[in-house]
């Protein structure tokens, strides 16, 4: 399945459109993690575990998304956008949600 945050898919024409689609996801964050990300945000430096959590989640939200699109009967989502929020107290959550419009497209004749 082809997904793009562009409203449309060079050599390709979209010949049908199904709807909008979405995923979303919930994580959240463990003691130790915060430690850690704590101690990084006195000392400087990227936190490498909460970027390996934003990126679990935003591959779960676009997973979650295109198994919604193809059981549409869609083969491909454009215009998606992510949006990430932190929820839950103190914001110890992190939401992802990802939307898009499923489509069914066909190749252009070369």
């Amino acid at each position: 399945m082809l997904i793009t945050t562009t409203p449309q898919i060079e050599g390709y024409k979209v010949v049908k459109y199904i709807g909008l689609v979405t995923g979303e996801t919930i994580i959240g964050a463990n003691l130790f993690r915060d430690l850690f990300a704590g101690i990084r945000d006195i000392v400087g430096g990227r936190s490498g575990s909460y970027e390996q959590v934003l990126r679990e989640a935003k591959d779960t939200a676009l997973n979650e998304l295109q198994q919604y699109a193809l059981a549409l009967g869609a083969n491909a989502v454009i215009g998606i956008d992510l949006d990430y929020e932190t929820i839950g107290s103190g914001g110890s959550m992190l939401m992802v949600t990802a939307s898009g419009t499923a489509v069914v497209i066909e190749q252009l004749p070369a």
